[in-house]
């Protein structure tokens, strides 16, 4: 039985059993990756939307936004405080068999507690996520190490681990960066989430991966941009939430970033402003898994 038809028979979400079954191991080849849409991609459609556009265009899994970071004109999905919207993500997981991978996006932040993350981090585990990102907004290292071992903690209890990600105009910036909190977190330890996007615009060296343990890589953003980096904190903001590329049309690296790492799933993190006007958010998200699949075809691990 497929994992739709078992999704079917049972009328309930996969469980974490399965969930992990499913899942290639480290090493697999090309064949076997795994895909998720990210929201930020299609962030204007709420989770029930976005899960069956990914459904529809070929995604394996998918990934939502469903804590609010508290931007100007935010789509709001705060599933854990909307019953409505709840059901019908519940219904669409269900219906189109998608897997949800991720959550996002528990900010370490001044003056926020952690702990308000809970009823989206029990949402997210109820609907089968496996992850929850987090990044550092913070200059009090303190209060990050211990912040992030709180949610830590909490997540760990709902059964989601924590992928901490840096963030190229956040505090946290850089892979080594993110790499020492990790290391002073206590025994609910983060593993880590790669953005090629960030990875690049942090200048990042390719060997500093190398250094880290294979088991610490959680997953993975792909998206492409210029070569050049903007020169502005606005103008980085700008590109990572409006204006990335596709796969190949820029100059970031991709397949040195990702083939000095396990295989992991791959969210495609690729939003683009300017096509989803032209082409629509499924005509968008559909292009953003051909170009990553082009693109990975043609840069094979050895």
């Amino acid at each position: 039985m497929n994992r739709r038809s078992l999704l079917k028979a049972t009328g309930t979400l996969i469980s974490r059993a399965v969930w992990h079954a499913v899942l290639p191991a480290q090493g697999n080849r090309a064949k076997e990756l795994l895909f998720s849409l990210a929201h930020l991609t299609v962030l204007g459609c709420p989770p029930p939307e976005a899960t069956r556009i990914a459904a529809h265009a070929g995604y394996d899994l998918v990934s939502l936004r469903i804590i609010p970071m508290g931007l100007p004109n935010e789509p709001l999905y705060d599933l854990a405080r909307n019953p409505v919207l709840l059901r019908e993500t519940r219904t669409a997981l269900v219906e189109t068999g998608l897997r949800l991978h991720d959550i996002e996006l528990a900010r370490i932040a001044d003056g926020v507690d952690v702990r308000s993350y809970l009823p989206a981090i029990e949402t997210g585990a109820e609907l089968g996520a496996r992850r929850v990102i987090a990044s550092i907004w913070t200059r009090d290292r303190h209060a990050a190490i211990d912040s992030l071992d709180s949610l830590c903690e909490l997540s760990a209890k709902a059964g989601i681990s924590v992928s901490l990600e840096f963030v190229s105009w956040a505090n946290v910036s850089t892979l080594q960066e993110v790499l020492a909190l990790r290391r002073a977190v206590g025994t609910a330890a983060p593993g880590l989430l790669i953005d090629v996007l960030h990875f690049q615009r942090a200048r990042v060296r390719l060997e500093e991966l190398n250094a880290v343990p294979r088991e610490w890589f959680h997953f993975a953003h792909i998206s492409d941009a210029p070569r050049e980096a903007p020169t502005t904190q606005d103008g980085l903001i700008h590109e990572g939430r409006e204006a990335r590329l596709y796969p190949g049309e820029g100059g970031i690296d991709i397949a040195g970033i990702v083939n000095r790492i396990p295989v992991v799933p791959y969210s495609l993190e690729i939003p683009n402003i300017q096509r989803v006007r032209e082409l629509g958010y499924a005509e968008h998200a559909r292009r953003c898994l051909e170009t990553t699949r082009k693109y990975f075809h043609a840069h094979r691990r050895a």
